[in-house]
């Protein structure tokens, strides 16, 4: 079991493509995936807790991670907003004999890859088209016009990076799209096995 080589599963979308529901139906049905808990400089929501939801760290804890290369990525969002992916927690995860599953911004996501090379597999979930995103987003109530736009924008932007991803699923129908994206990882990490066993 000492030799066992992690891979990278690498999951993105722009917000409302419904990337956290296709996560959340197909981690149940692969318990050989290790979900990543993202870090951020953030206070945490009502219900959320330390190590499951995020890594909650203070603005200066953050700050002194990123001067210590303890990052594979991290990106401030919003002014004195951070988020990343600690190093330490790929390494907790193969430490368990499992691979790590990333839910990260697009451009965190084409970082991993970069890192990770053909040890990674990354996912672009894509809405059919920006109106049917912005129809979703309307949908979930919480956007202001102001907000709304916003988000739009930044999702047309990161749109732009979809063909730098190693595979596109587009979430139309929900069930074909958790389907998509099971095969897709399941295919990878198939072929990389074989890759590996083959003497």
């Amino acid at each position: 079991m000492s030799d066992f080589t992690g891979k990278v599963i690498i999951i993105c979308a722009p917000s409302g493509s419904g990337k956290t529901t296709i996560l959340q139906a197909i981690l149940p049905q692969m318990s050989w995936l290790g979900f990543s808990v993202s870090a951020t400089s953030r206070s945490p929501r009502p219900g959320e807790a330390h190590g499951k939801d995020y890594y909650f760290l203070s603005e200066t804890e953050f700050r002194q991670k990123i001067e210590l290369g303890e990052f594979l990525e991290w990106e401030e969002v919003y002014k004195g907003s951070f988020y990343g992916t600690l190093k330490s927690e790929v390494y907790r995860i193969w430490s368990m004999q499992k691979h790590v599953i990333f839910d990260v911004d697009v451009l965190g996501g084409v970082n991993i890859k970069n890192q990770f090379g053909d040890k990674a597999l990354s996912v672009f979930i894509m809405p059919p088209s920006v109106d049917e995103l912005a129809k979703r987003l309307s949908a979930r109530g919480t956007e202001t016009p102001q907000s709304l736009a916003s988000r739009i924008q930044r999702a047309e932007y990161e749109l732009s990076f979809a063909a730098q991803f190693d595979v596109r699923v587009i979430n139309d129908q929900l069930e074909k799209a958790i389907e998509e994206t099971a095969t897709a990882i399941k295919s990878f990490l198939a072929t990389q096995t074989k890759h590996h066993e083959s003497e």
